[in-house]
């Protein structure tokens, strides 16, 4: 009797095994010999003998993984010195760098695991870029550029942005004066400009005249004083020197001096010329200094999304 109890032990035992390995999950290897590029050489994947299908392990594995598997995600920059210095960190023969030049929005975009002609395709998903972050004193000529001002308000823009008047170049005066059929004005001479409207502010304007010299002037009178008024000579160009981007180098502007009167009232206003164009010549010649400083090939345009 205890040695058939012993054996009805056993079996039921037995049974109880089979059946739970009938129902275990177990992992099988599928090759992929013939699949195409960017895959290992044999996929391991979990096949669930109770619903008689196939699982992916993948979700499992990365769970308990303690290092990423591949290099990835987008790092930001804000000068073009850190851009250079982060991709040279990270970089290998295969990185490019891509330029989008026009404005609004000019980036620089270095993809560090791009791909080449008769290799594998890469991932294409670790990068840097840098968005060239505009310097205060940029977007302060951009957003005043051909608004008008009180001639009080005028004045002050000028003083307070005296240090971003430049000298032309010989250059420059060549090219803009016949141009525009203006005489170019030194920043000396816009600063007297400034400083004399200040005094001037309460004044009466009347039309001026331009002079032989190709200059222009406006007559101020005091109330006081009845018709006797001081001219005041109006250079019609000068040159705006200003870092565009955080840390960037200078870009010459020209921007053309205007004035509008009416009642004895005059409003000023300045225009710079063609600044965007200015801009993207920047952008580009700051795109080639990052193919420089990295040694690597560099586009004009974006890359894959």
């Amino acid at each position: 009797m205890a040695e058939q109890q012993k054996l009805d032990s056993h079996a039921i035992e037995l049974v109880t095994a089979l059946a739970t390995e009938g129902t275990a999950p177990s992992i099988l290897h599928i090759t992929t010999s013939g699949l195409g590029a960017g895959l290992p050489s044999s996929l391991p994947v979990a096949f669930d003998r109770k619903s008689q299908a196939f699982k992916s392990v993948k979700g499992l594995v990365e769970e308990f993984r303690d290092a990423p598997a591949r290099r990835k995600g987008t790092a930001s920059t804000n000068t073009l010195a850190s851009f250079i210095d982060l991709v040279n960190r990270h970089k290998d023969a295969d990185s490019v760098l891509f330029g989008k030049t026009s404005w609004p929005e000019p980036k620089l975009t270095a993809v560090l695991d791009y791909d080449r002609e008769g290799v594998a395709a890469r991932n294409r998903g670790h990068r840097v870029v840098y968005t060239f972050p505009l310097t205060d004193e940029f977007k302060a000529w951009v957003n005043g550029s051909a608004k008008p001002m009180d001639q009080e308000s005028f004045a002050a823009f000028i003083e307070e942005h005296a240090a971003e008047l430049a000298a032309p170049f010989d250059g420059e005066r060549s090219t803009y004066e016949p141009l525009f059929k203006e005489t170019m004005a030194t920043p000396s001479d816009v600063l007297s400009l400034s400083r004399h409207l200040e005094v001037m502010v309460s004044a009466k304007a009347k039309q001026g005249i331009r002079l032989q010299t190709g200059e222009r002037t406006v007559e101020f009178t005091e109330e006081h004083q009845n018709a006797k008024g001081e001219k005041v000579v109006i250079p019609g160009i000068f040159m705006v020197s200003v870092p565009a981007f955080v840390d960037g180098d200078p870009v010459r502007i020209p921007a053309r001096l205007r004035y509008r009167i009416a009642g004895g009232d005059i409003k000023w206003f300045y225009q710079l010329y063609r600044w965007e164009f200015f801009l993207r010549e920047q952008v580009g010649f700051d795109l080639k200094q990052a193919a420089d400083g990295t040694g690597l090939p560099s586009f004009e345009g974006a890359p894959e999304s």
